[in-house]
């Protein structure tokens, strides 16, 4: 599978399941731990339970992949050590993405708390597939890393345990800048090139994080270097952003706003420098984050379907294009 969609909305899922539904299970459905949890997310107010049966009993589809991203300690709103969100992932996902990065920089640590999460999760759910690995903005890999990992993984795992690893998560140097809604850093094929054989040599699927604002001619360079699958999440939640705001009037507008600034949800995303007065721009970053907020409700445009098919548009481009 090339592509898995984060789950931005209930739109966004409904997207990619009516797509799914009518073309082949083209994408998979990534949420993270503040998307879709346990305890609720901020994706239509979805437990991973809810979001499961939704995905699977209530709609077109029921074999869309669901794989969890960036499981493990410090990944939701609130701190915690992320066991009870592996314990209900075990019941409700396909595939666990095991990161333990942000909090275990070190690779020592990194390497421990990685197994031990895998273990426990295998020991659960023995059909659990995973995926290894960080993004950059989280901890950069070196290709050298990246190998040793593997091995090191290899080693001290049991070989079924090992065999349960379906996805390596490999860099190539970009990042994400919600506020210009672009594709940063420098890409560099060398590094992803290395690491996309070092993932070969274990008998593993690369995949590559913030594949957002992407031509489909980038895609293609990734594809044709052996790139398995790639994610985009934030893209298709601004986007389906800017349909609202252009169906929106500026009393509206004005209100989203506040809600936005209040949220705080923007602050991760932009430096000291950022305009907090640039009303369309800070919406444009975490507006998404509010489309189950109640005061959105109130203002929200009656336009699910034109966004859903919006949506499907964008999906039927990187279907399309990128085959």
């Amino acid at each position: 599978m090339r592509y898995f969609i984060g789950p931005m909305s209930k739109n966004v899922v409904d997207a990619v399941l009516e797509f799914n539904y009518e073309f082949g299970d083209c994408f998979g459905l990534l949420p993270s731990r503040r998307q879709v949890e346990y305890n609720g997310g901020y994706v239509n107010d979805w437990n991973t339970e809810e979001f499961h049966s939704y995905v699977r009993y209530a709609s077109f589809d029921m074999t869309t992949l669901i794989e969890r991203d960036h499981s493990g300690a410090g990944q939701g709103y609130v701190y915690d050590d992320g066991y009870e969100s592996l314990k209900e992932d075990c019941k409700f996902v396909d595939i666990i993405h095991i990161d333990p990065w942000k909090n275990h920089q070190g690779y020592q640590d990194g390497l421990k708390e990685c197994i031990k999460n895998i273990e426990f999760c295998y020991n659960t759910n023995r059909d659990m597939k995973f995926e290894v690995g960080t993004e950059e903005a989280i901890r950069k890999f070196s290709v050298t890393e990246l190998d040793s990992l593997l091995t090191d993984l290899y080693d001290n795992l049991s070989d079924d345990i090992f065999d349960s690893i379906e996805y390596v998560v490999v860099q190539s140097g970009v990042g994400l800048d919600l506020g210009n809604m672009r594709n940063t850093g420098k890409f560099n094929p060398d590094r992803l090139e290395k690491m996309i054989k070092v993932c070969k040599k274990f008998g593993k699927k690369s995949k590559e994080h913030n594949g957002d604002h992407l031509s489909n001619d980038e895609y293609k360079v990734r594809f044709d270097m052996g790139l398995d699958s790639i994610n985009i999440a934030p893209e298709l939640g601004q986007l389906e952003t800017l349909i609202y705001l252009n169906h929106m009037d500026r009393e509206s507008i004005s209100k989203w706003y506040e809600l936005c600034l209040k949220s705080k949800r923007w602050e991760k995303w932009v430096d000291k420098d950022f305009d907090i007065t640039d009303k369309k721009r800070l919406i444009q970053i975490c507006g998404h984050y509010l489309f189950s907020d109640e005061g959105f409700k109130k203002i929200k445009p009656d336009i699910d379907t034109e966004i859903v098919l919006e949506i499907k548009y964008k999906l039927g481009e990187l279907y399309n294009d990128t085959r």
